[in-house]
């Protein structure tokens, strides 16, 4: 306790000092902020904290606040006070400061996908007066190195891809390898997940294909069959198909050998069957889905959330990895098949967003099955009360996906990167439906900017 006094009669040091040390106490669950509330009415105190006027310190209270779980109303208030007078000083502000609040006040850091912050704060730290040049120059190294990584992964990736030809035999799917690559960057990016991108990227663009072939493309007898047959996981069931669907097959058949053989060399096997089945759980979830558009009926707001939990990516993408991950043993496939609950408040978060973002494109296409519209006719609601409280329960869940990374820091059985992968998992939703954009269907809206500058425009040095 005696750490969260000394903590909370600081000020902040250096802009990011009060971030920094919040974030380690909170890992150990000290209650840093009590401090800031008034004895009176125990409401945030802006006049005890000093902080008026001084925008480094606001910058870290606004920043630190993003760590804010449940209950924790104090931090609530702590946001709306940064935030209010942040934005009436950002203009006044010398650079490289303004430009720190303003990506601030538009993408959070601890929100923020940790490579595209790299990214930014780099170009930031350059303008500063007070800059180490040494650390400067090292950094920039460094960024370009990995950046060349990259770069030859996506050249491998991509070549995979088109080899597939698959844009001309399956005119229905979307061409996304790059954007499924930028989702493995965003996972992990550093130098030994490499293995671990190449095929984060080849299960996601096996993904995107399912998604597209019974959303857009399969009857309900054929996506019926299909759903059968991937039970299976038997070639000698193909002939059964329709042509279309043999080279969907035979596609998940390929990503599932080759990963198998990587399992099998690095000591994994062990994650081959769990692997499989969430292949299984998510084509049953969209078999029923289908159905549910195609026969007009209407789930409960419940029933919609828990099928389309199972369709999240994060659940396949995160066993398509664990041959690339060396920390993760036998025992933390057990907590994986348990469905922790961070997988299932992560995997709602990017389902409160993904729905914000194309409700209006789903409806106009005759989607029957859309959270916004369920809920909206459940309740009996108009729709921007419908939108308002998605953005409250996304917001909800933001918190919990911190509760969940903050409680499980101190379990032994599960690695810091896999805590870390589902936590990248909720930022990346974050980017990628930031203000109700869909940036994985339409990439040139949201994604362009990052693609040019992780992978295509190297640091000048």
């Amino acid at each position: 306790m005696e750490q969260a006094r000394r903590l909370s009669r600081s000020k902040t040091q250096g802009g990011i000092d009060l971030e920094q040390r919040f974030s380690i106490r909170r890992s150990s669950k000290l209650r840093v902020f009590d401090k800031f509330k008034g004895s009176e009415d125990n409401k945030f105190n802006e006049t005890f904290l000093l902080l008026d006027g001084d925008a480094k310190g606001l910058l870290s209270l606004y920043e630190a606040a993003h760590l804010r779980t449940r209950g924790e109303e104090i931090l609530e208030e702590a946001v709306d006070f940064t935030v209010h007078h942040l934005k009436h000083m950002v203009q006044q502000l010398d650079s490289p400061l303004q430009d720190q609040v303003k990506r601030a006040l538009e993408q959070p850091f601890h929100l923020g996908v940790p490579r595209i912050e790299t990214r930014c704060y780099i170009s930031s730290y350059e303008k500063d007066d007070t800059k180490n040049e040494l650390l400067l120059k090292l950094a920039k190294l460094d960024f370009n190195y990995v950046q060349n990584m990259h770069k030859t992964e996506l050249h491998e990736v991509s070549r995979w891809w088109n080899e597939l030809d698959l844009k001309s035999k399956l005119p229905h799917t979307r061409d996304r390898v790059v954007e499924a690559y930028l989702w493995a960057v965003a996972f992990h990016f550093e130098p030994q997940y490499s293995k671990a991108r190449v095929a984060f990227t080849k299960a996601l663009m096996m993904l995107t294909v399912i998604d597209n072939t019974y959303d857009n493309y399969a009857t309900v007898e054929e996506a019926e069959l299909f759903t059968e047959i991937m039970e299976r996981w038997n070639i000698d069931e193909i002939d059964r198909l329709p042509d279309y669907m043999k080279i969907i097959y035979r596609l998940i058949l390929s990503v599932y050998e080759d990963y198998e053989r990587e399992a099998a060399e690095q000591g994994k096997s062990f994650a081959v069957p769990y692997a499989k089945e969430t292949v299984n759980l998510i084509c049953r979830a969209y078999n029923k889905e289908l159905k549910w558009i195609v026969g007009q009926q209407r789930p409960t707001y419940y029933e919609y959330l828990a099928n389309t939990l199972h369709i999240s990516c994060i659940y396949v993408v995160t066993t398509t990895i664990i041959p690339g991950m060396k920390s993760v043993s036998n025992e933390c496939i057990d907590w994986l098949t348990s469905n922790p609950k961070i997988f299932t408040v992560a995997a709602k978060l990017g389902r409160y967003l993904d729905d914000l973002s194309t409700h209006e494109r789903d409806s106009k296409q005759g989607q029957m099955v859309t959270g916004a519209d369920i809920y909206m006719k459940q309740h009996g609601v108009s729709m921007e009360e419908t939108i308002y409280e998605f953005v409250k329960l996304a917001a909800d869940a933001w918190k919990d996906v911190n509760a969940e990374w903050m409680t499980n820091k101190t379990n032994c059985v599960v690695p810091k990167d896999m805590l870390e992968h589902v936590l990248n998992f909720a930022r990346m939703s974050e980017i990628t439906y930031k203000n109700c954009q869909d940036g994985f269907t339409h990439p040139e809206k949201t994604y362009a900017p990052w693609i040019r500058a992780l992978f295509v425009d190297p640091i000048i040095i």
